[in-house]
């Protein structure tokens, strides 16, 4: 496969997944609002969210204070915000568009037709969308372009640069949204175990997905160790870290055996796992779980670029 290729697939993905979480952090800030702010400061929960995508300052500079109709209109239909749902949509678009030929028709119609509706909604006027309306069908079109890759695309190279791209951005998102609720949101450390505590977990749960499979598996009773367990080092979980961490393994695996050649992105990929499945959620936290979640989401930054040095020599977008 061309490199090239190889790119457009493995952003596609990305950007895919990228527009899955900002929604899913447009959900977890729209849940959090409807509670009275306790806090303030740059721990107000959508300046949290805005913090946790690296695009405060961007907002502030074009919007100034933090309204949250602005915010909402930042966080999804915003085209100068990279990270926004209309742009990750578009760019993701334009590289299934790029390699068409790549993809099977059910993919492409997927992508398509959410690009498609993405346009009539931003006919429409604002104030006749609301946010669930918004994060429904972000999630719902995010679900059925995933399927539609696990339904119907071969399991080649094509397929596993594809899933590469989803796996790195999975693993990423998962610790800032992590990341969001146990730093910046809670307004302080007085209010750990209190009522507005275990609503910002059930909220964290509820915003990827996780709450009936935390509850299944830890038999719904809520504290920030087993949550920060379920979202890290639980490999039943598909969003987790290690989740997340064996998938890029795998993928990687599989092209090594395709190619007939390991590059240091195996080496990288492998390092990274071995720390997770070794990692005691106790260790997590005398490290200080912030400081973790930021190593973790600088490392895989590092694999990311590893991938793109290894495979895509610099042609994504």
């Amino acid at each position: 496969m061309l490199s090239r290729t190889a790119a457009n697939l493995y952003w596609m993905t990305r950007y895919l997944e990228r527009s899955e979480t900002t929604a899913r952090l447009l959900d977890l800030g729209f849940r959090n609002a409807l509670l009275p702010n306790t806090g303030g400061g740059f721990r107000n929960e959508w300046s949290a969210i805005l913090q946790s995508k690296g695009t405060l300052q961007n907002f502030t500079e074009k919007y100034g204070d933090l309204k949250q109709r602005n915010v909402e209109s930042f966080l999804f239909f915003d085209m100068d915000n990279p990270s926004s749902v209309a742009s990750c949509i578009t760019s993701a678009r334009e590289n299934a568009r790029i390699v068409r030929t790549a993809l099977t028709t059910q993919v492409w119609d997927a992508i398509n037709t959410s690009f498609q509706e993405l346009k009539e909604l931003m006919r429409r006027e604002r104030s006749s969308l609301e946010v669930p309306e918004l994060t429904d069908w972000s999630l719902r079109t995010a679900a059925q372009i995933r399927g539609a890759i696990e339904a119907t695309q071969l399991r080649n190279d094509g397929y596993r640069f594809m899933n590469l791209g989803y796996a790195v951005e999975r693993a990423d998102n998962t610790a800032r949204l992590l990341d969001v609720k146990y730093y910046v949101l809670l307004p302080s450390v007085a209010y750990v175990g209190s009522g507005l505590d275990n609503y910002q977990w059930t909220t964290l749960l509820r915003a990827l997905s996780a709450h009936r499979a935390y509850n299944w598996a830890y038999g719904g009773e809520l504290s920030a160790a087993q949550i920060a367990h379920f979202l890290i080092l639980n490999p039943k979980f598909p969003r987790s870290l290690l989740s997340c961490s064996l998938e890029v393994n795998e993928h990687l695996d599989h092209l090594a055996r395709m190619y007939d050649r390991a590059t240091p992105a195996q080496e990288a990929a492998r390092k990274l796992l071995g720390e997770l499945a070794e990692a005691q959620i106790e260790d997590v936290f005398d490290e200080g779980l912030h400081e973790f979640l930021s190593r973790m989401i600088s490392e895989n930054a590092g694999l990311g670029q590893c991938i793109q040095d290894q495979y895509l020599t610099g042609e994504a977008r």
